[in-house]
C-alpha cells in the first residue's frame, strides 16, 4: 500500500490535532509495544507514536521496523513522533480517527 502525496496531506492535517498513544522507550520494540501499535491501528487507522530512542538513524530504523511488522503506512516523521496509517478491514464509526471528523 502506498500513499499519494494528497492522500498524505489529508492524513496529516486530520493528524495534526492527534495526541501519541504508544510511546516506544529506549527498550525498543518489544512484543508488547507492537501487540499495543496493532491494537490502536485496528482501532483508530491513524495514530501518533512518540520515539524516545536517541538520534536519528535510530529512530528511523524504528520507524522503519514499526512500518514493516504492522503493516501501516509512514504518514510522517516530524522530531521525536511519527504519524502512521492502515486501513481497517471494517472501521468503527466511533474509534477511527477517520471517520469521527
Amino acid at each position: 500500500m502506498t500513499l499519494l502525496n494528497t492522500d498524505k496531506k489529508h492524513l496529516r492535517r486530520i493528524g495534526h490535532n492527534l495526541k501519541p498513544v504508544v510511546t516506544v522507550a529506549s527498550k525498543g520494540l518489544s512484543a508488547n509495544v507492537l501487540a499495543e501499535v496493532d491494537r490502536a491501528l485496528t482501532d483508530h487507522e491513524l495514530i501518533k507514536i512518540r520515539l524516545s530512542v536517541g538520534d536519528r538513524e535510530t529512530k528511523q530504523a524504528v520507524s522503519q521496523q514499526l512500518c514493516e511488522q504492522s503493516g501501516a503506512e509512514l504518514v510522517q516523521t516530524i522530531g521525536h513522533t511519527v504519524l502512521l496509517f492502515r486501513k481497517a478491514e471494517r472501521p468503527n464509526p466511533e474509534l477511527s480517527n477517520l471517520l469521527r471528523r
